[in-house]
C-alpha cells in the first residue's frame, strides 16, 4: 500500500506537505536495528500520536483535525522488539476501512489524535473539546470509546475529556481540565482515580467559550488558562446551507459563551463539515486574558483570577506553590489563529514564567528563553512541585527544527543540541533512571525524521548532556505530530 499524498508534493497547505503529509500504510516491524546501546532497564513502549488524515482533506485543512494515528516502539532487555503504527478506529475510520465499528460511538465521535498514555492498565488515545477517549490494546489496536466505567458524561453539551491530563506523582491520579464549545461558559475540572473512574468533577465559569488545550497543577492548586482564542460562529457554520445560515448563527450568538447549546443545533454542527472544514476557533481581541487559581479541593466559586497581557498558551511546562505565590512556566504565543487559520504560526513561542501573588492579586510575567520552541516537558515525578530542569524542541518558521533545548531554571541557562542537517525533531519526553539521584538523571525519548532517508528514528538522548544514547531505526516515516509518552510495563505510572 502506497501513500496517496506524497511528502514532496507542493501543496498550498504546509500541513499537507513535507513531514506533515500523512502516511497511508500501517506497518508492523520486529527486531529493529539499534545504533548505540539501549539502557537495559527500559521495559515498555514509547507511544506517540498525531493527526493523519485518512483521505485528502482539501487545501483548507487544519492540522489539528486529521484522524489520529498512534506510533509505538516496544523496548525490552536492550532491544527494540517492535514498531507499529495504527489509525484510531473511530466509527468513521472503521467505516472507511471496511471494518466493523468498535463499541458505541457518541454524537461527537472522533479518531482521537492529540495525546496517548497509559492509566490503570489502559492505553488511552485522547483529544479535547468534547469527544471521548479511545482505548487501545497493548499492540495499538482499537478497543473502542472509553467512558471510564460510565463516569464520563458523553451526551451532547457535556464536557467529554481532555487532551492534557496531569498525573499527581503522589497519588497516581489524573487531573484534567475539559472544555467544549457546547457548554457555554463552563469548563470542568476532574480527577480520574486509580480505579479507572472519575471520582470528582467541578464546573468552573469562564468568560466565554475559550480553547483550553492545557492547564497546570500544583500541590495545592489548579491553574486555569482563560485566554483569547474562542469559538468562532462563522467558522463553525460554513457548511450550513446559505438560506438558513443567518438563523443558525443568530441562535449561536445568543448562547455561545453563555449557555449550553440546544441539542438539535449541536447535532447539526457535529454531523456537518465539508472537505474544507477548519477548526472553529479564532483569536478574539475583545476577550480578556487571565489565569485562574482554584484550590484543588475547591469549587468554581473559589477561583481567583489574575489579569495578564493578551497571549495564548498551548502548553505549560510545570507549576508549583512558593509561599504566597504560584509559579507557572509556559510556552507563550503572542497570538493564535489571528491571521494563520490552519495551524499554530503567529510568531515566536517563548518560554515564559508567570508569578501569581495570592496576597496582592497581581500577576508578574518574565521571559526565560526567547528562542522559538514548543512541546515543553519536565521530570513528571515533580509535577506540581518545584522543578529545576525543562526540555523543549526548537521551532523554525513555525515548524519543528533539529534543536533540542535543555533549560536549567535555577542557573538561568539553556543548552541547545542540534541533531544535524536534514533532521526534524518532535516532542521528547523525560524517562528517569530508576536508580538516578538527580532530577536530570535519565534519557529523553522522541521521534526524529530524516528527510534524506524519508524515514524516522526513535532517538534517546542523555537528559543531562543532550548527547546520543541510542537510535532505533524505523521502517517508515512518523509524520509531525503531537504528544508522546513512555508507558513502562507493569505499572500505571506512565508519563503524562
Amino acid at each position: 500500500m502506497t501513500e496517496t499524498i506524497d511528502p514532496t508534493t507542493e501543496s498550498s497547505n504546509r500541513y499537507l506537505r513535507d513531514n506533515f503529509a500523512p502516511v497511508r500504510e500501517e506497518l508492523t516491524a520486529t527486531d529493529l536495528t539499534v545504533t548505540g546501546r539501549l539502557p537495559d532497564h527500559l521495559d515498555g513502549r514509547y507511544l506517540r500520536i498525531g493527526p493523519n488524515p485518512l483521505d485528502d482533506p482539501g487545501d483548507q485543512h487544519h492540522w489539528f483535525l486529521g484522524e489520529g494515528m498512534v506510533h509505538g516502539v516496544r523496548l525490552r532487555d536492550g532491544q527494540a522488539q517492535w514498531y507499529r503504527n495504527r489509525w484510531v478506529r473511530s466509527a468513521a475510520v472503521a467505516d472507511a476501512l471496511g471494518e466493523p465499528q468498535r463499541g458505541t460511538p457518541g454524537e461527537l465521535d472522533f479518531a482521537a489524535n492529540t495525546n496517548v498514555l497509559e492509566h490503570h492498565g489502559r492505553t488511552l488515545a485522547l483529544v479535547e473539546a468534547g469527544a471521548p477517549p479511545y482505548e487501545l490494546t497493548h499492540e495499538l489496536e482499537t478497543v473502542g470509546p472509553c467512558d471510564f466505567g460510565g463516569t464520563l458524561p458523553s451526551l451532547p453539551g457535556r464536557p467529554g475529556y481532555a487532551a492534557h491530563p496531569h498525573r499527581d506523582p503522589d497519588t497516581g491520579e489524573l487531573h484534567a481540565l475539559s472544555y467544549n464549545w457546547m457548554r457555554g461558559n463552563r469548563v470542568a475540572y476532574s480527577v480520574l482515580g486509580n480505579d479507572g473512574r472519575i471520582r470528582r468533577s467541578v464546573d468552573i465559569e469562564v468568560h466565554g467559550s475559550p480553547m483550553m488545550h492545557d492547564f497546570a497543577l500544583t500541590e495545592q492548586h489548579v491553574v486555569i488558562l482563560d485566554l483569547p482564542v474562542t469559538f468562532d460562529i462563522a467558522a463553525a457554520t460554513t457548511d450550513v446551507p446559505r438560506l438558513v445560515r443567518p438563523v443558525v448563527r443568530g441562535i449561536l450568538n445568543r448562547v455561545i459563551g453563555r449557555n449550553p447549546l440546544p441539542e438539535p443545533v449541536i447535532a447539526r454542527i457535529a454531523r456537518g463539515g465539508s472537505d474544507d472544514a477548519s477548526l472553529p476557533y479564532r483569536w478574539n481581541p475583545d476577550y480578556p486574558a487571565r489565569i485562574g487559581i482554584m484550590p484543588r479541593d475547591g469549587d468554581g466559586a473559589s477561583v481567583r483570577w489574575f489579569e495578564i497581557a493578551p497571549c495564548f498558551v498551548f502548553h505549560t511546562l510545570n507549576a508549583y506553590d512558593d509561599g504566597d505565590t504560584v509559579v507557572v512556566d509556559v510556552i507563550r504565543h503572542p497570538k493564535m489563529f489571528a491571521t494563520v487559520m490552519n495551524g499554530p504560526n503567529e510568531g515566536p513561542a517563548v518560554l515564559t514564567r508567570f508569578t501569581l501573588d495570592l496576597r496582592t492579586g497581581r500577576a508578574h510575567e518574565s521571559g526565560i528563553d526567547q528562542r522559538s520552541q514548543e512541546f515543553p516537558r519536565h521530570d513528571e515525578r515533580l509535577t506540581g512541585r518545584r522543578h529545576r530542569y525543562g526540555w523543549a524542541v526548537g521551532f523554525e518558521d513555525g515548524v519543528p527544527g533539529d534543536t533540542v533545548l535543555r533549560h536549567d531554571l535555577e542557573a538561568g541557562t539553556t543548552d541547545a543540541r542540534r541533531l544535524g542537517p536534514g533532521l526534524e525533531a518532535s516532542e521528547f519526553c523525560f524517562v528517569p533512571h530508576p536508580d538516578g539521584t538527580t532530577e536530570d538523571d535519565g534519557v529523553l525519548m522522541g521521534y526524529v525524521h530524516d528527510r534524506a532517508e524519508g524515514r524516522s528514528q526513535l532517538r534517546l538522548l542523555d537528559a543531562a548532556t543532550l548527547e546520543d544514547v541510542a537510535t532505533v531505526h524505523l521502517p517508515g516515516r512518523v509524520p509531525a505530530g503531537f504528544h508522546g509518552n513512555w508507558a513502562p510495563e507493569g505499572t500505571d505510572l506512565a508519563n503524562v
